[in-house]
């Protein structure tokens, strides 16, 4: 089953538990996709059909291995296309995701493998997700997620989400970045060794190293 939304399924189920344990229902899916939930319940019977998801009702969705070397594929497609975008035409990090959602989809392997050499194979793409190499070998350092980060932890960022752009915008605007160290005080954060002020919601998309 090949097209650009049974694409979009398999990467999504990917990304939702790359950075955490718990499983996606076709619920979580619909809310993430933005897609009527009777809709993503007939597309998930069909991934599963063709051998890409495993599901049984009211279920997690998971990915068969076929699902998941898919899904490695757009997802570094996705990646390298973001990486592409900041490095080489300026956007910012809260920029690019739409615009990777689009190309992702249209551009031809030969381009891709293009942009992989014009970039130098980067590992990571501006938001600190790991970029899968062409053999879907994927390379991550241990993390928490800052909102459940101890008391007095410290560590690097690993990887910042892009789901929320004005979020992500609030960030950059207090200086945070991938590689940035951020500290657990008692009563709040800092960042780079200065207290920082984070907007709401922001421990719930930064992760960093333990």
């Amino acid at each position: 089953m090949a097209s650009p939304a049974a694409d979009d399924y398999l990467k999504t189920v990917y990304a939702h538990t790359e950075w955490q344990d718990a499983p996606i229902t076709p619920s979580v899916l619909a809310a993430k996709l933005g897609i009527a939930p009777s809709s993503v319940t007939e597309m998930v019977k069909k991934l599963a059909k063709s051998g890409l998801v495993s599901h049984v009702p009211y279920g997690a969705v998971r990915l068969t291995p076929e699902g998941e070397n898919r899904a490695l594929s757009m997802v570094r497609r996705h990646r390298l296309i973001e990486t592409w975008l900041v490095q080489e035409f300026g956007y910012a990090w809260h920029e690019v995701h739409d615009e990777a959602e689009v190309l992702e989809h249209t551009i031809s392997d030969r381009l891709l493998q293009g942009i992989d050499a014009r970039l130098g194979s980067p590992r990571f793409d501006p938001h600190g997700d790991a970029i899968p190499d062409a053999d879907g070998n994927v390379d991550r350092e241990p993390f928490v997620l800052l909102a459940e980060a101890r008391s007095w932890h410290s560590g690097r960022v690993l990887r910042v989400s892009d789901r929320d752009p004005e979020l992500l915008r609030a960030l950059e605007a207090r200086g945070l970045a991938v590689g940035s160290e951020v500290r657990v005080t008692d009563g709040g954060f800092e960042l780079d060794g200065t207290a920082v002020d984070f907007p709401d919601g922001a421990a719930d998309v930064v992760w960093v190293s333990t």
